[in-house]
């Protein structure tokens, strides 16, 4: 801890003195986007405020100069310039001219991070946890017992692990339910829930549901993939129903349970249809995977263009040196856009398929976003494929969208204008 404070003084104090800037370009010239997020919140750690270039050369980050910096850089193996605060007036006045779709963001402090996530899990089967690790930006495992137990107060951003909140097992019954790992989930589950004074587990993933929509309520930041995401709205509008059927949790399902659903209640979607069926592999028509006919060589999504000046918000979760991202597959591989409410930003979509694929929106004082599909960088992760190698994609498009999710809370006190 001493050592940490004395390096924080350190650069504080060269970076008061040196009248230089080191810009951290995110364009096609970084060799390592991935890493120069994680060089990013090292700095913010420090105490150092960090310029986020909107729009300039891909959502460069900039930062008073110190060796201790350009050091960290140089041994992360992310691209930097050393310019004078000349030189990088000329680039503030460039960003501030009001026909250039531009602007500066500044990152304050590093957000407290947590994952939900079960603790049995390997870093690997989760996407953020695996970038995370790889850009070396620090984080805790929370599961259902530390939400329950308020523990979400001490955080800033919360990302959801691939969970199945409706009670079904990320309905794996059909393939899995002879699998060791299967059995031993739903019971231990079973018996969390159990302990926690809940007759099924689906009642306990509500509850934590519920906490985890205060928290974002109360001013936090929320980010899920893939099945966290739809079965999060599903658990929501489900709330009294029982849409279970006898092999999750002991009784037969509500037969009338679609027409039970209460789609005020959820965040992002709307008007879709429950997957009875305890034997397919879905929850709803929310996702487009069982009738989804795009083919990999053409699977691709666009990010939409968002003012820089007017709309920062969507603007920051959208930096990128690219604006075409590779598709890829997932329990929930794309939202059909025909239920997302209106009160939804879309971000990113394949409009020829009418799907959306990344989605942003406001609960209260808080925000939350959802991508969807499992690994940026893997077609189609299967249960029990290898991780994905990041030093193979140190320059991924799809992975750099979680990371601008991981940095945005750093900004989040600078207000939308309206």
């Amino acid at each position: 801890m001493i050592k940490k404070i004395i390096l924080a003084l350190l650069i504080f104090i060269t970076c008061n003195i040196r009248a230089a800037q080191i810009l951290i370009p995110m364009d096609e010239s970084q060799s390592n986007h991935l890493k120069a997020y994680g060089i990013s919140f090292w700095v913010l750690k420090q105490t150092v405020v960090v310029d986020w270039l909107l729009n300039y050369r891909g959502g460069s980050f900039a930062m008073p100069y110190a060796p201790q910096i350009e050091k960290e850089c140089k041994i992360r193996g992310v691209g930097f310039e050393v310019i004078s605060d000349g030189q990088y007036n000329g680039i503030l006045s460039e960003i501030v001219n009001p026909e250039k779709n531009m602007d500066v963001m500044k990152l304050e402090k590093a957000p407290r991070i947590a994952v939900y996530s079960p603790k049995t899990k390997r870093p690997w089967d989760d996407a953020v946890t695996l970038v995370l690790t790889y850009a070396e930006i620090p984080y805790d495992i929370v599961y259902d017992d530390e939400v329950l137990d308020g523990t979400l107060l001490k955080y800033d951003w919360l990302h959801l692990h691939h969970e199945d909140f409706t009670g079904q097992y990320g309905k794996f019954y059909a393939s899995y339910s002879n699998a060791q790992w299967y059995r031993e989930e739903q019971a231990d589950q079973e018996a969390r829930a159990k302990r926690r004074g809940f007759s099924k587990v689906s009642q306990m993933k509500l509850a934590v549901v519920k906490t985890i929509k205060d928290f974002i309520f109360g001013g936090g930041f929320m980010f899920a993939m893939c099945s966290a995401t739809d079965s999060y709205d599903i658990a929501l509008a489900a709330e009294g129903v029982d849409i279970c059927d006898v092999m999750y949790d002991g009784d037969a399902q509500d037969p009338q349970a679609q027409s039970k659903l209460d789609f005020n209640s959820t965040l992002a979607f709307e008007k879709w249809h429950l997957r009875t069926n305890p034997y397919e592999y879905e929850y709803s028509d929310i996702d487009v995977s069982t009738y989804r006919s795009v083919q990999k060589e053409l699977d691709y999504f666009t990010l939409f263009d968002f003012s820089a000046k007017w709309d920062p918000v969507p603007t920051m979760l959208c930096q990128n040196h690219t604006k075409t991202i590779k598709g890829f597959l997932g329990q929930t591989t794309a939202f059909n856009k025909s239920y997302i409410k209106s009160s939804t930003l879309i971000m990113g979509q394949n409009k020829s398929a009418n799907e959306a694929r990344y989605i942003h929106g406001e609960y209260g004082k808080g925000l939350w976003t959802w991508y969807s599909g499992h690994d940026p960088e893997d077609y189609q992760h299967l249960v029990g494929d290898p991780p994905t190698n990041l030093d193979v994609h140190p320059t991924s498009p799809g992975y750099r969208l979680i990371l601008n999710n991981v940095l945005f809370p750093a900004a989040r006190k600078k207000k939308q204008k309206t």
